[in-house]
């Protein structure tokens, strides 16, 4: 069968068809389609599917299916590796019990990522675990796929490593139709000598796990995972690329009317290093094109100093180290390598790469959102020289031209963090500090801020934007909503019950269309000497239409 799809479609494809049984994640940019998509099928497939409060949560959900005997996957963008690598990394430990792949999607020239410009691919030299880069949604569902293989094949997790351009590239996808079964019932059996990271033994697992990382490598050279276009014959020059990079190097070539070999890399760790020095051998120059870190062109040096190659390796000195690659920086690293005369006009190419730099259009709340209400009354109610913490979701636009309020902006519940911080640091009677902070970060990485700010007797105002949904990444559920991802009712946890179990004594719930309350609120919480608290809760005014709005079935026709 074949079908065009997303490339986190066809990687719900792979997944189905390596027969999984549990889905968690969190919802972030690019990669919430996957946790979307299965919600929306998963009973009918037999799959078990959430959206967990954080990413760790999610993993550990995950370890626990596999321990149960569940295929598993977990999905999330760059950042949620961060936050789930506590648990991530005993699990390169304790390896699996039942097959496990893990979604990790990378967003180059952050497209919708306010924290860094993360190449989370250096997790594979910090947890020891394997990472499969595809390169558009063909390999997407195909990789998948053979994550689940490798994986169950040497009882460890895999990671699959998307970037934007990956995520969302669409193209005709070939794949096997699955049939509807029942939900799998797993089985827990005990073995805490697997499962349990206590030392000593846990020195023999990390043992065990770097004798199975050798295993993969010589698995990988044998069965052909990474791809040779052609062997070098007379050629002396060769490529090396992985993920979204391959594809602007063969459309640089294309381009160029060039036909040079080259290497595909597909497992980036671990690195079959007998294929590269095989591919590499009879070369004298080499270009390694990647995206963000040079981490390939770094490890092919190392094999050529190994294997006693003499030849000129580039990357990064003829590549961009920050954005998105594109076909017009490959063309310039090939001409310079190959000393092309290249006619800027025929390549639409730019006179430098400063050029290449278009101004990009910052973000804007949505017409009708409650947020509007928010922002302008808290910077005319602050006093002059107060500070603004802001966090991850729609309130960051919040640090954004009109409103311009954010003094430091970080990751989830950052903002309540920073600002305990600060009140701690600067004299009692010094600016007032105020936390921003919306509903789903706050059950994602809010709660230890606030216990935090209380335990320690410090006095930030909060004020959380509820607008009943996880609305930046999609309009996904959360915890205070009353439906879990598949749609099911379950228990509405309420921010103020949980604030108040925090220690929290001044509690302020408010509609900020009220204006005349909340100004006279945000007044008085700013001269208590505890944590104070303002839950703004009004509705996306996008959910609110959704909700409103009759449901219409267009016809094909």
């Amino acid at each position: 069968m074949k079908k065009i799809l997303l490339g986190n479609e066809a990687i719900v494809q792979g997944a189905l068809e390596a027969g999984v049984d549990f889905v968690s994640g969190y919802p972030g940019c690019p990669s919430a389609e996957i946790g979307d998509e299965f919600l929306k099928i998963a009973k009918e497939n037999g799959v078990y599917a959430e959206w967990s409060t954080n990413e760790k949560v999610a993993l550990e959900a995950a370890i626990g299916a596999s321990f149960s005997g569940l295929k598993s996957l977990v999905n999330m963008k760059s950042f949620g590796i961060n936050v789930c690598s506590d648990s991530l990394l005993p699990l390169a430990y304790t390896g699996t019990k039942a097959p496990m792949v893990i979604v990790v999607a990378d967003d180059p020239s952050c497209w919708s990522s306010a924290q860094s410009e993360q190449d989370s691919r250096g997790y594979a030299y910090l947890s020891h675990i394997p990472v499969l880069e595809p390169s558009d949604p063909q390999e997407c569902r195909d990789f998948t796929k053979l994550g689940f293989e490798i994986s169950e094949k040497f009882n460890i997790p895999v990671i699959l490593m998307t970037t934007t351009r990956v995520s969302h590239q669409k193209m005709p996808v070939e794949f096997n139709k699955t049939n509807s079964k029942p939900q799998k019932i797993g089985e827990f059996i005990k073995n805490p000598h697997q499962f349990s990271t206590m030392p000593p033994r846990v020195l023999e697992m990390k043992k065990e796990l770097l004798e199975k990382l050798e295993k993969i490598k010589a698995y990988a050279q044998i069965s052909k995972i990474n791809k040779i276009s052609k062997n070098p014959g007379s050629e002396k020059f060769g490529i090396a690329a992985s993920g979204v990079a391959y594809l602007h190097t063969l459309e640089a070539l294309k381009e160029l009317d060039l036909d040079i070999p080259i290497l595909k890399i597909n497992l980036f760790y671990p690195l079959a290093d007998k294929t590269i020095a095989s591919f590499i051998k009879k070369l004298k120059k080499v270009l390694v094109v990647e995206e963000l870190e040079g981490y390939l062109e770094k490890e092919i040096k190392i094999i050529a100093k190994d294997n006693g190659l003499n030849l000129q390796i580039f990357g990064k000195d003829l590549l961009p180290k920050t954005g998105e690659l594109n076909t017009e920086e490959v063309i310039l690293a090939l001409s310079e390598i190959l000393k092309l005369k290249i006619e800027n006009s025929k390549f639409n190419l730019p006179a430098s790469r400063q050029e290449l730099k278009i101004p990009r259009r910052t973000a804007r709340l949505c017409e009708g959102c409650p947020y509007w209400h928010i922002f302008p009354v808290i910077k005319r109610i602050a006093p002059e020289g107060a500070i603004f913490g802001g966090d991850i979701g729609c309130n960051m636009i919040a640090g954004l031209a009109p409103h311009s309020m954010h003094d430091y902006l970080f990751s989830m519940g950052a903002s309540l963090g920073i600002s305990h911080g600060v009140k701690k640091s600067v004299s009692p009677d010094g600016p007032k500090v105020i936390s921003l902070m919306g509903d789903g970060t706050f059950f994602h990485a809010g709660i230890p801020a606030l216990i935090n700010a209380v335990y320690n007797k410090s006095n930030p105002l909060v004020v959380i934007l509820d607008n009943r949904i996880t609305a930046m990444t999609g309009h996904q559920q959360n915890p205070g909503m009353g439906k879990t991802g598949m749609d099911e009712n379950t228990e509405e946890l309420k921010i103020e019950e949980i604030a108040k179990a925090c220690g929290v004594k001044h509690i302020k719930v408010l509609d900020p269309v009220n204006t005349k309350e909340f100004e006279d609120t945000i007044k008085e919480f700013l001269d208590k000497d505890e944590v104070s608290l303002i839950i703004c809760k009004r509705i996306c005014k996008l959910l609110e239409k959704r909700q409103n709005s009759p449901s219409q079935i267009i016809s094909p026709d």
